[in-house]
Order: C-alpha cells, then sequence, then structure tokens
C-alpha cells in the first residue's frame, strides 16, 4: 500500500522483476545479458529486492486441473459485524485455508472476495461448512462458479523507463 514508493527501483531493476514475474529461474547470468549488467550486480541487486520484499515469493504455478482441483469459485463474503477483532480473525483463518488461493477485503456490497479451488462440488461444500457455515459471524456468502479460467496470474506491469 505505498510500500514501493519508500523504495527506489531503478530501470535496471525494472528490467529484473519483469524477467523474474516471467521466469524466476532464470539465472543470473541470462539476466545480465538481458540487462546489461553483469551477474554479479544482477544477484546484487536480487538480494536486495528480496531483503526489500518487492520480490516476496519465488513460487512455482501449479496447474490446479492437473493436480485434481479443476473447480475454481468466486466468493464474496458477507460478515454480521465488523468488529476489528472479527475481521482480524476473519482474515487469519482464510490465511490458513489451503483451499483460499486469494482473499480481498473490499469495500462495496461484501466485505470480502476469495478465489477458492476444489476437486468438486462436494469438497466445495465442506469448505462452505467449515468456513461459513460454522462461524457465526458470517452474514452471508455468494458463490460465483468459474467456467473458464480465461486469464490467471499474479504478475504487476512494470514499466521499464
Amino acid at each position: 500500500m505505498g510500500r514501493s514508493s519508500t523504495f527506489s527501483i531503478d530501470s535496471f531493476d525494472r528490467k529484473i522483476l519483469n524477467i523474474m514475474q516471467d521466469s524466476n529461474r532464470a539465472t543470473s547470468d541470462q539476466i545480465a545479458d538481458m540487462v546489461g549488467l553483469s551477474p554479479a550486480a544482477v544477484q546484487r541487486r536480487l538480494k536486495k529486492l528480496r531483503e526489500q520484499k518487492i520480490i516476496k515469493a519465488d513460487v512455482s504455478v501449479i496447474d490446479p486441473k492437473a493436480i485434481g482441483k479443476a473447480m475454481t469459485f468466486v466468493v464474496q463474503v458477507t460478515l454480521e459485524r465488523e468488529r476489528v477483532d472479527l475481521m482480524h480473525n476473519f482474515k487469519k483463518e482464510m490465511k490458513a485455508n489451503k483451499s483460499v488461493q486469494q482473499c480481498y477485503y473490499v469495500t462495496g456490497s461484501s466485505d470480502f472476495i476469495l478465489i477458492v479451488t476444489a476437486a468438486d462440488m462436494e469438497e466445495y461444500d465442506v469448505f462452505t461448512r467449515e468456513a461459513f457455515f460454522d462461524n457465526v459471524n458470517i452474514k452471508s456468502f455468494h458463490t460465483n462458479v468459474v467456467m473458464d479460467r480465461v486469464k490467471t496470474g499474479l504478475t504487476v506491469p512494470i514499466d521499464e523507463s
């Protein structure tokens, strides 16, 4: 939320970040060739970007269908009461729940938007019973079933200028 404004990143860092978002398996030598720096300079910059939490994680993106999680749900959740402690507890529960890929605290008609994966409707039903029906602070939830994953990703557009 403003965190990036406290850090100074230059055009080399921006190029490195774009490369890393495309493939975090690129070697320092490969990145160096693409951006015009030495491999050692690239390694120093990557270390700094990780220390400053500009690069938050190095992960592999898994195809959910390939591991039996064929269904994706977009879920709008409305809380009964918007007390800080109850919202904190809900956020903590969603962070800990492996079925929840993404959780956003939002403005508008609902309080949270979740992206949830499951193998099938039965598994999603179990999720809703555990996450929503057993939680007295949940006023309502509305589920949309994803028909086609047209575009998914976590890349952030970075201007290199």
